[in-house]
């Protein structure tokens, strides 16, 4: 349940991936190329990267790198042409793409940088709709969306539609949204991308209380260094491949 006792992780063990003895997701010398009529684009070049449970990983790196498109291919969003992704053990390249879309909604969340949510629907029902989508019977749903509201401090704003909502505000039901599945780990693509400093600040001090308080897995694509300070391990990637993969240095020196 939401807001359950914390499950016990332990953090990365090394500088060069080591990691707790649970992966939530991991993928196996990844290839992805983009192709649009002769031109031919490496995305991915073998990329290795292991995720476990608990953890906050934050992918970092120039534009066009590819640390979006590695989120992307870790989440089933996007296919790829070589390599594997396992999520929680089972390969997603071995699924169909309706079996995909099913683990997208029962096993995985989504934050992005422009919040997705349905102008025409309020708070409560923007985190209800993937519930109902997902099959869950409608009291499920309402419950789960009202407990998801409850833990990122919005039960004030259930009928507040996003028009009503500051973007901090609107972000925080999108995390409610990602939360209410109880998936294995939530992929945050630029969280913090339309926000203002403070807003930026209160999101991921809620991203560090989720994970602190409830194991909750977050992997994370960032530009900025304020966000990937808050992650336990950064990720560096450069021309579609991994840099570096190292613990954080923390707030004051992030680079």
């Amino acid at each position: 349940m939401l807001g359950r006792k914390p499950r016990q992780h332990t953090e990365p063990s090394s500088a060069d991936g080591g990691l707790s003895s649970e992966a939530v997701v991991e993928a196996r010398d990844l290839y992805k190329t983009y192709v649009s009529g002769r031109l031919r684009v490496p995305a991915l070049k073998g990329v290795n990267l292991r995720i476990g449970r608990g953890e906050i990983v934050a992918i970092v790196g120039p534009s066009g790198c590819g640390k979006t498109t590695l989120l992307h291919c870790l989440s089933g969003l996007e296919d790829f042409e070589a390599g594997e992704v396992l999520l929680e053990g089972q390969s997603l390249g071995r699924l169909s793409d309706g079996q995909k879309a099913d683990q997208r909604a029962r096993r995985v969340g989504f934050v992005f940088q422009s919040y997705n949510l349905l102008p025409v629907l309020n708070a409560l029902e923007n985190v209800e709709l993937p519930l109902l989508l997902s099959g869950r019977s409608a009291s499920e749903a309402r419950q789960r969306a009202l407990r998801a509201l409850e833990v990122v401090g919005l039960e004030n704003r259930l009928r507040h539609r996003p028009s009503e909502l500051s973007g901090g505000q609107q972000q925080r039901v999108a995390i409610a949204r990602a939360l209410s599945t109880e998936p294995a780990v939530i992929f945050a693509d630029e969280p913090t991308g339309n926000l203002d400093s403070d807003s930026a600040e209160e999101v991921m001090q809620l991203i560090d209380r989720l994970n602190r308080e409830n194991g909750r897995t977050f992997v994370l694509v960032t530009h900025a260094r304020e966000v990937a300070a808050h992650a336990r391990r950064i990720v560096r990637m450069r021309d579609g491949e991994i840099v570096e993969d190292s613990p954080s240095p923390g707030p004051s020196d992030t680079p």
